[in-house]
């Protein structure tokens, strides 16, 4: 039995609640796209926002993006009674909340600072999310929130610079459970596919099957072709053909915890991790050796990877899972440890399929809220117009 793919549609995006003047399609979208598995852990009460800039600096001027692709994995802890529950909104606020701050502090007009010099922290106050398609929460933001979905553990946020919100139709959700029983929404995709202006984006946040066994790399593959063969968008305009399947898409940009590891003995990944050796790691990493020879993302791009496996780690410590001489375990601990090692691997990863797209950086960011680290992508979509 399969999940059937859970979907909403949305026209006109900014016409129903505001009236807007007039956007020219621009021939330059700026992309800001973050994958983070966060363990199950909710975002702390104070300084969130402060350790989430660190994830958005990701442009060599720090440039503000046009529009900000957010996907996290692991938002609740994946036990029996979460695996069973979809949603839970007060976890999913909070993160937007977050978000919202993040991407809203220091980001004012020039016309809004002379306007308010005396108020510096006038645009960092905290509002709470709505979780529905339109933006009268956006309260005059530069940043606005466009939508955001879950599925258990994995979690889609995306925020759009406000005043190109009239100019997005057409929103659409799909989710595809590929986890327990191989349906159930522990692993999987939450997608979204949205028009801005003519040109069609699809973005896949998805966490796929885990596993450090000779063939596991395989379910990774059979979960990602699964979520390309069902992931179906619907549209509220019957009379015009938009984009249904994943690669029909202008703009396709995956995202997530996709758990590939790297094929070589422990001791040896280590050493090699340890000596920064990334080309010798990459050479045997999976997903390079799956989508070289054609099994899974055939004729995908992903940027050069320069930073070091973004798994697994001790929370709230730079030393990889396993390390022998972690201050914090005893003996007992070290032992049950090691027989449960996990080596070091580029697990959290962003991919993409479209000719206007170009990577302008790529890498991670050093936040220990969990035993992943989070990567970023800063991207540029040119199109035709």
């Amino acid at each position: 039995m399969q999940e059937a793919p859970c979907l909403i549609s949305n026209n006109n995006i900014g016409s129903s609640t505001t009236q807007h003047h007039h956007v020219h399609p621009k021939n330059t979208y700026n992309i800001f796209v973050g994958s983070w598995n966060v363990g199950g852990v909710s975002p702390p009460d104070h300084h969130m926002d402060e350790a989430l800039n660190e994830w958005l600096r990701a442009s060599t001027h720090d440039k503000p993006a046009d529009l900000y692709v957010f996907g996290f994995q692991e938002i609740v802890p994946l036990n029996a009674r979460n695996v069973i529950v979809t949603e839970n909104n007060k976890i999913c606020s909070k993160w937007n909340s977050s978000i919202r701050a993040a991407l809203n502090k220091n980001t004012t007009s020039k016309q809004e600072e002379d306007e308010d010099n005396n108020n510096n922290n006038k645009f960092q106050k905290v509002y709470p999310i709505k979780n529905d398609n339109n933006n009268n929460n956006n309260r005059g933001e530069l940043f606005g929130y466009l939508i955001s979905k879950q599925m258990v553990g994995i979690f889609i946020s995306i925020w759009v610079r406000s005043d190109l919100l009239q100019c997005i139709n057409n929103l659409s959700v799909a989710r595809v459970g590929c986890g327990l029983m191989g349906y159930l929404g522990n692993k999987g995709s939450v997608s979204v596919r949205f028009l801005l202006h003519e040109t069609s984006f699809c973005f896949v946040c998805s966490h796929l099957a885990s596993g450090g066994k000779e063939g596991d790399e395989r379910l990774r593959n059979e979960n990602a072709s699964k979520i390309l063969s069902l992931t179906t968008f619907t549209s509220s305009n019957a009379h015009h053909h938009f984009p249904r399947k994943i690669l029909d898409h202008d703009c396709i940009i995956w995202l997530g915890d996709l758990n590939y590891r790297i094929q070589l003995p422990e001791d040896l990944t280590r050493l090699l991790v340890e000596k920064r050796e990334w080309d010798i790691l990459l050479k045997n990493d999976q997903l390079k050796v799956e989508m070289n020879e054609g099994h899974i993302f055939e004729g995908w791009n992903e940027g050069e990877i320069k930073f070091a496996p973004t798994y697994k780690y001790n929370s709230n410590s730079q030393s990889y899972f396993g390390t022998h001489n972690h201050n914090n375990l005893n003996h007992h601990h070290q032992i049950k440890h090691q027989i449960k090692r996990r080596a070091p691997a580029w697990c959290d990863r962003i991919i993409w399929l479209g000719k206007g797209l170009k990577q302008n950086h790529y890498g991670r960011r050093e936040m220990q809220l969990s035993d992943h680290r989070p990567v970023c992508s800063f991207l540029t979509y040119h199109t035709n117009l």
